[in-house]
């Protein structure tokens, strides 16, 4: 556990020249911090909260390296309240039982606590059920941060004491007012073309923290070239750049799979590819990706055009014989595909109805016409009995004949859409309908 005294809360404010860059930028106040306006602007519910010096319980949502840490940190400063910060990756109950006590020793000593748990996701039931005595009690106003949805990560009973504040990611203009700042302080004395910048903050990501230190490794290496002007083909050569942002099991992989689902189902093969390309650069899995185009040809395509379910299940295989990068062309050109494709959801539909229906309804017994008689006393007891074999009939289809379980109506799950194949269907559909209708008709009559 990291408990910080007063002398130590801000690193940036008097923080040796040898600290990371981080580090020595980091914002003294709130009129210092970039981006998060919507929460610090004018009015805004944490200026508020600021300005009237009237700690509460909150939860920062937001992505690595958007100032979860330093508002904690700045609240404490601007509430004069005591600062304990526990990692909930490293630490546990005992963590929790420690900043207990030293709460209960600010509280005689006349002081507020702000026990800060960074990570707060990563602690189990038990461990976030540790704080509820003490959030009510007002021991210590308690704000917790999570790169995770609080919604699914954090207890419905703490969630329900803390106000949740959710933090975006820097813009590029943002992070060029980061740079700027850098650049005022003195720490760092470097020339930057603009495409430069683009390279920066592409590779930050929105993550303010990973720009500085990008910024720090450009400065490093700028100074044992001996050069200020600084070049993309600089910045290539001399930093190890890694991989965008992408949390494979946490919210940014499901919103973009989401992203990639619905760009298919809205027929934009552009902003599919986009999405398509942006997972394969965060690191997503080709044959978790191969899968998903599957499920979306049968989902979103359906019977409007069957060759999309061949081209995605050709896709998986191509990948699978070929594997990356080769294969991820085939993925691609099944995206396009599905993007282009005539829409369907009638299938989809049909067997969720379907399947809605069977849960919830009654064994009902198959009709004897319908049953199998491979035996004598089958055949006795009538088991297909009447009968009639589409094959034989006109048009190969029994007008009249029926499927359902006897006194179950026709539910009419499947209706095609008028895309594709599935408007030929309608026509076809039609057209036995009719002769259904004819042959009662005439049943009727006789």
């Amino acid at each position: 556990m990291t408990d910080f005294s007063d002398s130590d809360l801000f690193n940036g404010a008097g923080a040796g020249a040898n600290a990371p860059l981080a580090e020595r930028l980091r914002p003294r106040n709130i009129d210092e911090v970039i981006g998060q306006s919507h929460l610090l602007g004018p009015d805004k519910p944490l200026r508020v909260a600021f300005e009237a010096r009237r700690p509460h319980s909150m939860i920062f949502w937001g992505p690595p390296g958007v100032g979860k840490t330093t508002l904690a940190r700045l609240m404490a400063d601007g509430f004069d309240a005591h600062f304990i910060a526990i990692s909930a990756v490293l630490g546990g109950v005992k963590d929790i039982r420690d900043a207990v006590v030293k709460a209960q020793v600010a509280q005689a000593q006349g002081r507020k606590t702000i026990l800060f748990v960074d990570e707060v996701h990563r602690f189990n039931k038990a461990q976030q059920d540790a704080f509820l005595p003490y959030v009510e009690s007002g021991l210590f106003t308690f704000i917790g941060a999570t790169t995770e949805n609080p919604s699914f990560e954090v207890n419905s009973a703490l969630l329900s004491r803390a106000q949740v504040y959710v933090l975006t990611a820097l813009s590029d203009e943002e992070l060029g007012q980061l740079l700027l700042r850098a650049k005022e302080s003195g720490a760092i004395d470097l020339d930057f073309d603009d495409q430069s910048i683009a390279v920066l903050t592409g590779y930050a990501d929105g993550d303010a923290r990973r720009f500085l230190n990008l910024l720090e490794q450009t400065s490093t290496a700028a100074m044992a070239a001996q050069v200020t002007q600084i070049t993309p083909e600089f910045m290539q050569n001399a930093l190890t750049l890694n991989l965008r942002r992408f949390d494979k099991g946490g919210d940014s992989f499901y919103d973009q799979i989401s992203a990639l689902h619905k760009s298919v189902r809205g027929s934009h093969p552009d902003a599919a590819l986009y999405w398509f390309t942006r997972m394969l650069d965060g690191g997503a899995d080709p044959k978790y990706l191969a899968r998903r185009i599957v499920r979306m040809a049968w989902e979103d395509i359906g019977l409007a055009d069957p060759r999309a379910m061949q081209m995605a299940n050709e896709a998986a295989t191509t990948y699978e014989r070929l594997g990356s990068p080769e294969g991820e062309l085939a993925l691609a050109q099944a995206v396009i595909y599905l993007s282009i494709a005539a829409k369907s959801n009638a299938g989809y539909n049909a067997y969720n109805q379907a399947r809605a229906f069977v849960k919830q309804d009654k064994s009902r017994e198959v009709p004897v016409h319908l049953r199998n008689a491979p035996t004598k006393l089958m055949k006795e007891l009538g088991y297909g009995h009447e009968y009639r074999y589409a094959h034989d009939e006109p048009n190969a289809y029994a007008a009249g004949e029926t499927y359902l379980p006897d006194g179950m109506r026709e539910p009419g799950w499947y209706r095609p859409v008028q895309q594709g194949l599935e408007t030929k269907i309608t026509e076809k559909l039609n057209y036995l309908r009719s002769l259904d209708r004819e042959a009662r008709q005439n049943k009727k009559t006789r």
